[in-house]
């Protein structure tokens, strides 16, 4: 490569088509459109010597050989060939040597090959600037948002090509992938707790499901807009927390690892998915010591998945605070009637119960018991605190928050409740939007990414296997 060559070529570019613009532009006085002129001036002049450059580059890499050998067999040169790639300055022209067998057949393009670039269009630096903006943006918002910044404009075709084929190398690849990132990866050294969270969140998915809502009131035709596809999505939570100091409410959380799946049967993926996790993080040295904590809501089937796991053995279970006391709510309606003082009152003297005594599950348990034999209740609040008591019987092992206070732990499952919101509904949840699984896989991968704080050793992980391959 002869560098002033290129330099050359890019300086020449630049001058070219500055002059080119401003000699046809007014530029005599200066006011806030001469800066409009000269700032469109250039830009348009860095693409060009963008351009110019990154072409002379690549193609004085090419090699002029007659012929090259691929995997025992001779492959001839033919002919020299341009073809269009997409980089940062836009998109540019490569001229490169064409190979093949002298019976014809397989055609190669060594240059395309030593640069990453065989059967691509998108060079990688792009494809990362896409792939982050559709984390948090849909297409057509990312091709906009393109237009107004970058050197680079592609359509919201491609952004949608994009994300389909690195996404679907990112669900081929997901364990190399995430072992990458892992060993990129240290627990704090001020981490005292483990924190685990599993929940999920209704998306609309774009396929035929059982209607749902009110029944219809007259006969209608049955179409693929009458009926409703929501189905759960998944997102997992592995929080790491600082010890409680003595003039804090609540322990610090240091760092979250997200986790998010499309809905499946049975949510065979997601499962896998976190103990992958959790198995990376268990094995380090620095773990030994960690409290180890499984902080979820009251949702039986995951309670009933962790219980029958023997990885998540030796975990202290706890309910978070917020749907117990959800439950005390309901509970309290129940036996006073619904926005009633002594509700209120009585509501108010267990939630803090609660917090300040370790035997306080027992103490709303036997309370409830008394009013019950001691109120005149109706049928309807009788059914609703009868629920409510077998909710407290059933998990009250779960409840144990004044402990986890005394020792400085998390009560509540707002990492995970957040996660539900940020990775999944905020961006899959918009007005209208359904999704295919596949489709709505290749955001979710992304975008747990980005919001675990993971996106450069991600995508150094992704260009090193996608590089190899």
């Amino acid at each position: 490569m002869d560098i002033n060559t290129i330099i050359d070529s890019g300086a020449q570019a630049f001058k070219q088509k500055l002059m080119e613009i401003c000699k046809n532009r007014e530029l005599s006085s200066f006011c806030p459109a001469t800066v409009e002129v000269l700032t469109d001036a250039v830009k348009q002049a860095v693409v060009s010597a963008g351009l110019a450059t990154f072409k002379a580059a690549i193609e004085s890499y090419e090699e002029p050989a007659i012929t090259i050998e691929r995997e025992g067999k001779t492959y001839r040169y033919k002919y020299t060939s341009s073809r269009r790639f997409l980089t940062l300055f836009g998109e540019v022209q490569i001229a490169r040597r064409i190979y093949q067998q002298d019976r014809g057949g397989l055609s190669i393009a060594p240059l395309d090959e030593r640069w990453g670039m065989a059967n691509e269009f998108v060079t990688l630096d792009v494809q990362e600037a896409v792939l982050y903006s559709v984390a948090h943006n849909t297409p057509e918002e990312t091709e906009g948002l393109l237009k107004k910044c970058a050197l680079f404009n592609p359509s919201s075709t491609t952004i949608k090509r994009i994300a389909n084929k690195v996404g679907g190398f990112f669900e081929q690849n997901k364990e190399p992938i995430r072992e990458m990132v892992m060993h990129m990866e240290t627990i704090p050294d001020d981490a005292h707790a483990l924190v685990c969270s599993l929940d999920g969140t209704n998306i609309l998915l774009n396929e035929k499901g059982k209607r749902q809502g009110r029944p219809l009131e007259r006969p209608k035709t049955d179409t693929a807009k009458d009926t409703t596809a929501y189905r759960n999505a998944m997102v997992g939570c592995l929080s790491l927390y600082a010890q409680r100091k003595e003039d804090e409410e609540h322990p610090e959380r240091l760092v979250s690892r997200y986790v998010g799946r499309m809905p499946e049967e049975k949510a065979i993926a997601f499962k896998a998915d976190v103990e992958f996790e959790m198995r990376h993080i268990l094995k380090l040295p620095q773990s030994q010591g960690l409290k180890k904590i499984l902080l979820m809501d009251g949702q039986r089937s995951l309670w009933k998945y962790v219980d029958g796991t023997p990885l998540y053995d030796g975990f202290e279970r706890l309910i978070d605070f917020y749907h117990t006391t959800e439950h005390l709510s309901k509970a309290a309606e129940a036996l006073h009637g619904k926005d009633s003082p002594d509700a209120k009152a009585w509501f108010e003297k267990y939630r803090k119960e609660l917090l300040e005594n370790e035997d306080a599950p027992n103490a709303v348990i036997r309370s409830m018991y008394y009013h019950r034999k001691t109120l005149r209740l109706t049928k309807g609040r009788k059914a609703a605190l009868k629920a409510e008591l077998t909710y407290f019987q059933n998990n009250k092992g779960k409840m144990l928050y004044a402990d986890f206070l005394k020792r400085g732990l998390p009560i509540g499952s707002g990492p995970v409740e957040a996660a539900c919101k940020s990775v999944v509904k905020t961006r899959l949840g918009r007005s209208g939007m359904r999704w295919s699984r596949t489709g709505g896989q290749n955001i979710l991968v992304f975008r747990a990414y980005v919001k675990s704080d993971r996106w450069e050793n991600c995508w150094a992980a992704f260009k090193q296997l996608r590089l190899a391959a």
